[in-house]
């Protein structure tokens, strides 16, 4: 054999994840107007939009912060679609190299939108390179090495850069500067959740009764995309377990099924807390949590630890996390 054969789990594995995404593209909004949640937000944003589409300029750079999971992603592609606009998307760690960026860059039409997910992620030297790009829309590219080095300047299209970040205090101050509109996107309460799940379950063609459309987004940490996540596993349950209906009943063996409990928590959530219990209560430093339930530190800062202490079951304090007694009567 000239090659290794492709491993089977893996094949499996890529194509669930594709799955995902198409079902997850399946239940976007399709505009703005569709877009439940974020009052405040999508109120700017219409505005910006209709100002820049009537001056026939591009629109200003944009910043979205906030939790994995709210619609930043969802956000800059219904902007491009807005506005008529190229939409271009790649994420901070993929651009490794300034030549990562200027491929990007030098092919963005009049009013294309480059929206870079997790852009605190991206290297500092890539970073700079986007200074003059997003002010001046010019690139400076720095030919051979040494003596005979010189710089060759690249004039670029205008073009609006959409960032989006889960760890907005990350981004250096010069760069955070250069976005004319910020917007941070907050967890979504109960009722916006249950318009979600109402919206994406007839999408998908899924009967689902209220009971377990509140229990749903009742259980959903304040995120749609955990809502839709959830959705779309109890009505796995519900195909196979039952009539294809999703009931209460077919919901909460779902969540059984999944290890969320009635406060929204799951297994690694309850791993951290007993973490803590276990020390005394803390404080404790996160990469010592880290090591002990077996997670990655900024998997830990930005997945599960907003919701544990926005629920008040941990505080975060300069020496580390402690656990409330909140958070130990939980446990």
């Amino acid at each position: 054999m000239s090659g290794m054969e492709p491993d089977p789990q893996q094949l499996l594995d890529g194509s669930a994840n594709r799955q995902e995404s198409e079902f997850e593209t399946a239940l976007r909004p399709r505009s703005l107007a569709e877009f439940i949640g974020q009052p405040k937000v999508i109120d700017n944003l219409g505005v910006f939009i209709a100002a820049a589409l009537k001056r026939g300029e591009p629109l200003d750079h944009i910043l979205f912060s906030g939790m994995p999971g709210l619609g930043k992603t969802t956000l800059a592609n219904l902007i491009a679609r807005e506005l008529g606009s190229g939409m271009h998307a790649t994420s901070g760690p993929a651009l490794e190299r300034p030549g990562d960026l200027v491929s990007l860059l030098t092919n963005l039409g009049r009013g294309d939108v480059l929206f870079i997910d997790e852009i605190h992620r991206m290297p500092r030297v890539v970073e700079e390179y986007l200074y003059s790009a997003m002010e001046d829309w010019h690139i400076d590219i720095v030919l051979d090495q040494g003596p005979a080095a010189r710089s060759v300047r690249v004039s670029l299209q205008q073009f609006t850069l959409i960032g989006a970040t889960t760890r907005e205090g990350l981004l250096s101050a010069p760069f955070r500067a250069r976005f004319g509109v910020l917007e941070r996107l907050d967890p979504y309460p109960v009722d916006e959740l249950r318009k979600i799940v109402l919206r994406s379950s007839r999408l998908l063609g899924t009967d689902v009764d209220a009971p377990a459309v509140e229990l749903v987004a009742s259980r959903a940490r304040g995120t749609p995309r955990i809502a839709n996540r959830i959705l779309r596993r109890v009505r796995d349950v519900a195909q196979v377990k039952g009539d294809g209906k999703v009931t209460r009943a077919i919901c909460e063996t779902g969540l059984h099924m999944l290890g969320i409990d009635a406060l929204g928590l799951t297994e690694l959530d309850r791993r951290i807390l007993r973490c803590l219990k276990d020390q005394g209560g803390g404080p404790i430093g996160l990469k010592t949590i880290a090591v002990a339930v077996g997670e990655e530190e900024d998997t830990i800062e930005e997945s599960y630890e907003p919701h544990l202490i926005r629920e008040g079951f941990v505080q975060k304090t300069p020496r580390g996390r402690k656990l409330t007694e909140k958070g130990a009567q939980v446990l």
